[in-house]
């Protein structure tokens, strides 16, 4: 039998399109429009959507290749957008890895094992997300200071000096990944501790297989943070070399030269990581692994 499908349900339907393609419309457009920027000969930010001459100077200058300047002479790009992006994507990456590490280990603890003091360290966690970093950047300089006095590859203007700090920043994610622990049951561990399998080993091949969404999102999430992050690695690091690309960037609108297409470029690089990483871990991202897991 057909379904009839009354005319004020597809007018719905297609207002909803209507309304979800302006929508997409609206939120792409400023991407184009830096899109456009980058492709403008010159680092004037004034001009068409669609430029008039089409030029990659810009992008030349954000590989680090010489471009052709306005007096036709070749000029080698000044700043290390290459590097900077580099150390973008390693401290990024790391960074992900230890908070992953560190916030699987506690929220599994939290979770699974009853102590002393547990409702205390979650209530304090969670009023640890209250206060953002940027709060605590004089602290957060004047420790790496005092460390880098004793420790010289902890200290002031070192990568590792980031890391440390970025990895105070778990709270969130505990409170995350531990709600997804509770929702597997924990029959299954104790199924697997039944056929002789040790604690570490039903967390390690049991629990962990079985919350690797969660653990990817919380790895992409502690990525995309630390990439764009700024307040605390613009304090961290002084020497352009070990700067990041978000704080690298600044040098492109200094004042009284202001470098639209340039910035426009790398803005755009800066995006290509993300992509990337969301390509690769997409598969991964689907909810309901755990699914029928107690079904006989």
């Amino acid at each position: 039998m057909p379904i009839v499908v009354d005319k004020s349900q597809r007018w719905r339907a297609l207002a909803a399109h209507a309304f979800l393609i302006c929508f997409c419309l609206v939120t792409i457009f400023p991407f184009l429009v830096v899109l456009s920027v980058s492709f403008r000969p010159g680092n004037f930010a004034s001009g068409s959507l669609i430029p008039d001459t089409i030029s990659f100077e810009h992008w030349r200058y954000a590989f680090g290749l010489p471009y052709q300047a306005a007096n036709g002479q070749l000029v080698e790009p000044e700043l290390p957008v290459l590097r900077w992006l580099w150390n973008s994507v390693k401290v990024a990456t790391l960074s992900g890895l230890i908070t992953l590490f560190f916030s699987t280990t506690a929220a599994y603890a939290l979770a699974r094992m009853k102590f002393r003091g547990r409702k205390h360290v979650l209530t304090s966690l969670m009023l640890m997300q209250m206060f953002p970093a940027v709060l605590a950047l004089v602290a957060i300089y004047a420790i790496f200071d005092r460390i880098g006095s004793a420790f010289p590859a902890f200290g002031i203007d070192s990568h590792w000096a980031l890391l440390l700090a970025y990895s105070g920043g778990i709270a969130m994610h505990v409170w995350t990944i531990k709600g997804y622990f509770e929702t597997i049951p924990f029959e299954m561990e104790e199924a697997a501790k039944v056929d002789g399998a040790t604690p570490w080993q039903a967390f390690r091949l049991v629990l962990l297989p079985m919350a690797v969404p969660i653990l990817v999102v919380v790895f992409l999430l502690s990525f995309i943070g630390v990439l764009i992050e700024y307040p605390v690695a613009s304090i961290l690091l002084n020497q352009q070399d070990n700067l990041t690309l978000a704080v690298g960037t600044k040098l492109f609108v200094a004042e009284h030269n202001f470098k639209w297409g340039d910035f426009a470029a790398v803005a755009i690089l800066s995006g290509l990581p993300i992509t990337v990483v969301f390509v690769i871990a997409q598969k991964w991202m689907i909810a309901g692994l755990t699914a029928g897991g107690t079904k006989g």
